[in-house]
């Protein structure tokens, strides 16, 4: 048995440590935001926060999320309620930031990666508040390998990005 913190709840799972975090998000804790794509940390869908890092959740093992906080998706609302303070009532009707702008900028066509591609924006957004279109690029093609659309919105996620930047940084309230 271990136990884990997801989306700021501690969550008691079964499965053994060399585990991959995918399986038990989606198996064991019936999260549907992170995916399975390649298995192989390639295409990014599986993406998940770890204490505020973008990993790649196939290939994260269960033993390496012990005493970090894993954010999916699901949680992204309560992430940034908990960091602009809001009560419990406010935090229930929350959407964050990088998720209204997916919607505002209708981002997704058939949406399979677009876990991922929030997961990355909302990592870059936490550590540059008004990122350059060239660091939006840049934050999408580096690290263990490029996030990967098939459908090719890349401009509307981009557009999303740049959205989401503006409503974090207070210039549209966004509730």
């Amino acid at each position: 048995m271990a136990t884990i913190l997801v989306n700021g709840k501690k969550r008691e799972v079964q499965a053994p440590t060399d585990t991959p975090l995918l399986y038990v998000l989606r198996n064991d804790l019936e999260l549907s935001g992170p995916q399975f794509g390649c298995g192989l940390a390639q295409c990014g869908a599986c993406s998940v926060l770890l204490d505020g890092k973008e990993v790649r959740s196939c290939i994260t093992p269960l033993s390496a999320v012990r005493d970090k906080e894993v954010t999916t998706l699901e949680g992204l609302g309560a992430r940034w309620a908990k960091q602009k303070g809001l009560t419990a009532e406010q935090t229930a009707k929350t959407l964050h930031p990088v998720q209204q702008a997916w919607i505002d900028e209708q981002a997704p066509q058939c949406g399979f990666c677009q876990n991922g591609m929030m997961i990355k924006a909302t990592e870059l957004l936490e550590r540059n508040a008004a990122p350059s279109l060239a660091e939006i690029k840049e934050a999408f093609t580096s690290g263990v390998s490029p996030h990967l659309c098939r459908c090719g919105t890349y401009t509307a996620i981009i557009q999303a990005v740049q959205l989401a930047a503006t409503q974090m940084v207070g210039k549209r309230e966004v509730l």
